[in-house]
C-alpha cells in the first residue's frame, strides 16, 4: 500500500486537576463559580482544553462560548464532528442553567435535542453558542443553545432537560 496523504499532523495541550476544580462546586452560586472560572481564579475544565473551546462569557440565565474550527475537530466527511458541536451546545445550555442555582444545588444533563443545520468547516469562522434557560423549576430546568458561524448564520439548535438536586458539600 503507497502512503498518499500529507504528514501526520500533531497538538498538544495541557489541563489542571479537575478534581481541585470540582471541590468548589456547590460552595458558591453556579454564576460565582463560572465567573471564578472566566477570571481565572478557577482553572477552566479538561473538556474546554481537549476541543479549544475560547472565550466564556456568563451572566445569570445565559452563557456563550466560542470556538474556531480546526482540522482536527473534523469527522471523515470533512466537516466539524457532530459530537463537537453538540459538546458546545451542551455546555452553553448546561452552563446556563448553572448561572441559576444557588450554592448547594447542582444539576446534570437528562437530555439534549440536536438539530444539525448547516456543516461547519475551517471557513465558518469563529463560533458563538449561546445557550439561555427557558425555564427552571424547583426539580428541573429547560435551556436551548443556538450556534452560529462568524456571518452569524445559525449552524445548529439545541434544548436541554437538567435535573437540579442538592449537593452533600463539606463545610
Amino acid at each position: 500500500m503507497t502512503q498518499t496523504q500529507d504528514p501526520a499532523r500533531s497538538r498538544t495541550f495541557s489541563w489542571s486537576d479537575p478534581v481541585a476544580g470540582a471541590a468548589h462546586v456547590g460552595r458558591s452560586s453556579g454564576l460565582e463559580l463560572l465567573r471564578a472560572m472566566i477570571a481565572g481564579d478557577l482553572a477552566a475544565p479538561p473538556i474546554m482544553h481537549l476541543i479549544d473551546m475560547a472565550r466564556l462569557e456568563a451572566d445569570e440565565g445565559r452563557v456563550a462560548v466560542e470556538l474556531v474550527p480546526q482540522e482536527f475537530h473534523y469527522n471523515p466527511l470533512g466537516t466539524v464532528h457532530g459530537g463537537v458541536i453538540s459538546t458546545l451546545l451542551d455546555t452553553a445550555a448546561g452552563c446556563a442553567v448553572h448561572t441559576t442555582l444557588p450554592a448547594g444545588v447542582g444539576y446534570t444533563s437528562l437530555d439534549l435535542n440536536v438539530k444539525f443545520l448547516r456543516p461547519v468547516t475551517v471557513a465558518s469562522g469563529m463560533l458563538r453558542c449561546e445557550g439561555t434557560v427557558l425555564q427552571r423549576g424547583r426539580r428541573t430546568a429547560l435551556a436551548e443553545a443556538r450556534l452560529t458561524d462568524a456571518q452569524g448564520r445559525l449552524i445548529a439548535h439545541a434544548t436541554s432537560s437538567c435535573l437540579l438536586f442538592p449537593l452533600d458539600t463539606p463545610a
